[in-house]
């Protein structure tokens, strides 16, 4: 049977239809949704790989530029250098002292540090300053702020001429400029002056005390000598050989390097044995190692010292002599010597004296010395003194 047409139908087919529609819109758009949801969680998660790939970036970069200033700048000037009973010297305490005498040794030598040996020296100096200002008491000497003060005075104050009346206000204006430009121009503080004058006192005190049982005359040797610089020029077999051929003085005011103890002409004089203890085994044989000396009259090979080489032409043999004032001060400063290296080697036995430096921690000092290079006015060269270039 036919049902008649309604138009009622037709518009619930279109609902039906209508709703289908939105339904799939509907889900569409969720599943837009979810797709735009997804998309955005994962672009969030690539911004926060990135942000933290730049983050830990960064931090490597920072790290590695913490790490090289802690190395390069903080580390070394607080590492251990030396230490004596607990009073500890560290890098940066070496190259501070270092500082202080390079504007020292520049005004009164008129020359600068040599970075090639000087640290490793200045640290044993430190040490060896140090060990003397302990043992002062037990050996029986000191010095006062008095003894500084004389020091002092007896460097920078004037000596008006002969004949001339000069009021004493005036010359204490005069110590004080000359005092005042001096350390202007080493670059030095009154404190750090002072440490140097008490540190040359002390040592010039052992130097009295050690002399005490040097006799007035004693078995020397004659001899002339050819010293030549360790890094010269000159090959030292072929100036011995030509002293085969020509007189020795002759030679020798042509090639020698003297330092003090020769004359122009190679002649040193009556040499004590210890005086040069590295020669000794030349001049005066071993006869416990059954080494015969050099013969009178016998011109050496080249012999290679620290100090330089030297071509030794004996002209007497053993004999006791006058000791002259120049060989007494030499025989003397080789006893400080020997006294500084055997407290050196006891601490080190006894464990008292500790010392840590190498190659890595020697060219990190020579570097900051060279930044500071002082650039000092040059001065006249000084004589030299019982301690050293100006004395006190």
């Amino acid at each position: 049977m036919a049902f008649p047409w309604n138009r009622n139908d037709e518009s619930n087919q279109e609902a039906v239809v209508t709703g289908r529609q939105r339904g799939r819109a509907r889900r569409a758009r969720q599943e837009e949704t979810r797709s735009q949801n997804l998309r955005n969680e994962d672009e969030r998660r690539k911004q926060r790989l990135a942000i933290t790939l730049g983050a830990m970036l960064i931090l490597i970069i920072f790290s590695i530029v913490g790490i090289g200033w802690y190395q390069e700048f903080y580390s070394p000037p607080r590492e251990l250098a030396g230490e004596i009973n607990n009073v500890r010297f560290e890098m940066g305490d070496l190259v501070d002292r270092i500082r202080v005498l390079q504007g020292y040794t520049r005004y009164n030598q008129g020359g600068f540090v040599d970075l090639s040996i000087v640290p490793f020296e200045y640290l044993q100096d430190m040490l060896n300053s140090e060990i003397l200002r302990q043992q002062a008491p037990l050996i029986g000497i000191a010095v006062t702020d008095e003894d500084i003060d004389g020091a002092l005075r007896r460097k920078f104050y004037p000596t008006p001429p002969e004949g001339q009346e000069v009021e004493e206000a005036q010359l204490d204006r005069e110590y004080q400029n000359s005092y005042t430009t001096f350390l202007t121009a080493t670059n030095l503080t009154d404190d750090q002056y002072r440490v140097i004058l008490e540190e040359r006192l002390l040592e010039f005190q052992l130097l009295l005390l050690l002399g005490q049982g040097i006799p007035d005359s004693m078995d020397q040797v004659e001899v002339e000598w050819i010293r030549l610089e360790p890094e010269g020029p000159l090959p030292p077999r072929e100036v011995r050989e030509r002293l085969d051929n020509e007189e020795f003085a002759a030679v020798a005011a042509e090639v020698s390097s003297s330092k003090v103890f020769s004359n122009r002409q190679g002649y040193v004089g009556w040499v004590p044995q210890e005086a040069f203890p590295r020669l000794d085994t030349l001049l005066f044989g071993d006869p416990e190692e059954e080494i015969a000396a050099l013969a009178e009259g016998e011109i050496s090979d080249p012999v290679f010292t620290q100090d330089g080489i030297y071509i030794i032409h004996k002209l007497a043999d053993p004999d006791d002599q006058p000791l002259s004032d120049l060989m007494r001060f030499k025989l003397n400063r080789e006893r400080v010597d020997q006294w500084q290296q055997d407290q050196l080697t006891r601490g080190s036995a006894e464990g008292w004296l500790k010392i840590n430096f190498d190659s890595n921690r020697y060219a990190w000092v020579a570097d900051q010395i060279r930044l500071t290079a002082p650039r000092v006015p040059q001065q006249p060269r000084r004589p030299q003194g019982p301690l050293g270039p100006g004395g006190f």
